[in-house]
């Protein structure tokens, strides 16, 4: 019985870890800085009571650990069965810059600073906003551009996001 009071714990913390990060907009988990490492390290610090409770021995921490495998794949097979479900947790991809022409409020929301954005143009070879058919925000944070070539074809590259620049927004 004390057990089913881990797992029911566990997953109680799974779901109120999804619901956060969905919340505060975490799009770039792939480029974590040490503050965020720090965040996750002390978050699993403070949820593990929250799970296991009294229970520190190996076998709460399997039963602990299985909940949350099982949990993952739960939701994972559910977001990927479920349309409602996938809209709900699935982050979308943002439109930035259109036809040359740049989204900077949409830009200053996601965080994204005119530096990084040039830096992105510069590195797919694009030099001007006008050459730009479409500059999209990835939702694991990297910057894809669809750009005219200097033949006039366009070509697709992606931006891999260093880190969140502390510079001034876009506007």
């Amino acid at each position: 019985m004390e057990y089913l009071i881990v797992v029911g714990r566990c997953v109680a913390v799974y779901l109120f870890m999804v619901v956060a990060l969905r919340i505060f907009g975490k799009k770039q988990l792939s480029q974590l800085n040490s503050f965020d490492v720090i965040l996750i390290l002390l978050i699993s610090n403070a949820v593990q009571n929250a799970m296991v409770g009294n229970d520190t021995s190996l076998q709460g921490g399997i039963v602990a650990a299985f909940s949350l495998f099982v949990v993952n794949y739960g939701v994972k097979k559910l977001q990927s069965k479920n349309k409602l479900v996938n809209r709900l947790l699935q982050q979308k991809p943002e439109i930035i810059v259109h036809n040359g022409v740049v989204d900077f409020e949409k830009a200053t929301r996601l965080g994204i600073t005119s530096e990084e954005l040039t830096e992105a143009m510069h590195e797919h070879g694009v030099e001007y906003f006008k050459q730009i058919k479409l500059a999209t925000f990835e939702i694991d944070g990297n910057i894809s551009i669809i750009a005219k070539d200097t033949q006039g074809h366009y070509k697709e590259t992606f931006h891999k996001r260093k880190s969140v620049h502390k510079q001034r927004p876009l506007n």
